[in-house]
């Protein structure tokens, strides 16, 4: 009998998100190894430990403190370290501090011999995802990153409450920046098959001020959540989880993810939130969905100011 696959994660950065990320795919049993990596080694032996006191009530796992060497036959590395965003910074203001990171980082995990697939969940996610694809010279299709997918959990989650319906069978995107320049894909949306429009105009009680009030929470929910607790990470760890398993169990499933454009939606050369179908190997296609005019210039915004960053970014890192 032919020996099953392993499915085999290794997390780098062991804060917040990534412990929440392992935590996600332990109690969902994704994947069967999970190694940890992190420059706070004792916080590593110490979430192993934890970890493991969790399996007799999942599924068994082989969960160890790893080493990049062990990256090598690996099939997806998850990169949660980074500088975290603080109170009243954009994620925007991260770029400088963790290109730096990143570039020892994705360095290190390339030399190990890794040939599977990175995950990128640190902000600003769009552009480190860029990043790590520069500095690991892997294809485009294998570099991926968490992208607008929290973003689009929470929209769906505030249509679902708006609607008094399973946020589940409610199907609604967020796309362009994880961050300030965001948009809402209203055109696309829907409650059932139903297209939202159609859902206001036996709802009066729905109105457009209403819904755009919802676009305004859900882009602006991560402040909040900062503002009261420090950081956010249990829904970016769902979602961080939810694309492993995409991946590793070879779904096909469409999710909106950081991917590269190669001229879809009029844009080139840059990594941003966008629907994808994700496979084992990794990203198979990008579901170019028609847009309105509005929608269109609010991707070209988004798209034009993370370029700007992006090559001021570089060049600084260049001059260093």
């Amino acid at each position: 009998m032919a020996k099953d696959k392993t499915h085999k994660i290794i997390l780098i950065g062991d804060g917040a998100v990534g412990s929440s990320f392992a935590f996600s795919t332990v109690l969902q049993g994704i994947g069967h190894e999970l190694g940890i990596i992190d420059i706070n080694k004792k916080r590593v032996i110490g979430d192993v430990e934890d970890l493991k006191d969790a399996l007799v009530y999942s599924s068994p796992k082989k969960i160890f403190a790893a080493e990049y060497s062990d990256c090598k036959d690996a099939d997806i590395v998850v990169l949660c370290a980074g500088m975290a965003q603080k109170e009243g910074e954009t994620r925007l203001d991260l770029v400088s501090k963790n290109l730096v990171i990143f570039k020892d980082m994705v360095d290190q995990v390339v030399a190990s011999g890794f040939d599977g697939i990175f995950l990128v969940a640190t902000n600003p996610v769009d552009i480190l995802t860029y990043a790590t694809w520069k500095f690991s010279g892997f294809p485009s299709s294998r570099v991926i990153g968490s992208g607008t997918a929290l973003d689009s959990a929470r929209f769906r989650q505030e249509i679902g409450a708006l609607t008094n319906v399973d946020s589940r069978s409610v199907h609604a995107l967020i796309m362009g920046e994880h961050g300030d320049s965001e948009f809402a894909v209203w055109s696309h949306a829907n409650i059932g098959g139903l297209p939202m429009e159609d859902w206001v105009k036996v709802h009066p009680e729905i109105n457009e001020e209403r819904l755009t009030e919802i676009y305004y929470d859900v882009r602006d929910k991560a402040y909040r959540i900062i503002e009261n607790k420090g950081a956010t990470f249990y829904g970016i760890a769902a979602s961080l989880a939810r694309i492993v398993k995409a991946i590793l169990n070879n779904e096909g499933a469409i999710l909106p993810i950081s991917v590269y454009l190669d001229g879809e939606y009029n844009q080139e050369d840059i990594y941003i939130g966008a629907p994808a179908v994700l496979t084992s190997e990794g990203v198979r296609s990008v579901i170019e969905l028609p847009l309105s005019d509005h929608e269109q210039n609010l991707m070209d915004k988004s798209a034009g100011q993370m370029k700007e960053v992006i090559d001021s970014a570089f060049a600084e890192l260049e001059n260093k």
